[in-house]
């Protein structure tokens, strides 16, 4: 995400009639506007192959998966963010056309210049929804996948996955190879 050059503050409301005029998405963090950035092809078909499965997964029951172009809304009053998955299981969110209020899973594809805001800032206002079980961060550039999950004692559990194994999203009770989500994924051979 980039900062407008010259901010401009706004109330919640006038963000979500402001960006509907907009010819690219802007998240909206205490009564500032942020661009949206473009990702890596890896980035896209790590989204794509995550949605895929949910979707597949998910078909036919009371449960829903966006990508990219879903905003999700912390609160009535923001802030507001596009994360790169969103899975919602709450019947108020399947008649919404604008914004995810209530969703159970969130997923972020990690990119070298949002990694530290998708772990710290954002990660600590998502914990604001009662809803949300688990956030997913999903490394673009190995194969690492960092679920964060919701106990019953309301405390925010770690849980890693790595090449060869199997990952378990509980709150849809997901289960694949960690290689499902980089399929097609070419890394960049000079990291190696």
């Amino acid at each position: 995400m980039v900062a407008s050059p010259e901010p401009k503050y706004m109330s919640p409301q006038e963000y979500l009639d402001w960006e509907e005029q907009q010819p690219i998405k802007y998240e909206y963090i205490n009564g500032e506007v942020f661009a949206m950035t473009g990702g890596t092809l890896p980035h896209n078909a790590i989204a794509v192959n995550l949605t895929t499965a949910f979707k597949n997964y998910l078909r036919g029951g009371s449960c829903r998966v966006y990508m990219a172009d879903a905003k999700v809304g912390v609160a009535e009053d923001g802030p507001f963010h596009y994360p790169d998955v969103v899975v919602t299981c709450d019947e108020v969110d399947r008649n919404a056309r604008k914004v995810i209020y209530h969703p159970c899973l969130i997923a972020e594809v990690l990119s070298p210049s949002t990694e530290s805001f998708d772990r710290g800032k954002k990660f600590q206002q998502y914990r604001r929804i009662s809803t949300l079980r688990e956030y997913v961060l999903i490394n673009a550039e190995q194969i690492t996948v960092e679920c964060f999950r919701l106990n019953d004692r309301g405390v925010w559990e770690l849980y890693t996955y790595t090449e060869g194994e199997e990952i378990h999203l509980t709150s849809v009770d997901f289960r694949c190879a960690i290689e499902l989500f980089y399929e097609d994924v070419v890394f960049d051979s000079s990291e190696s």
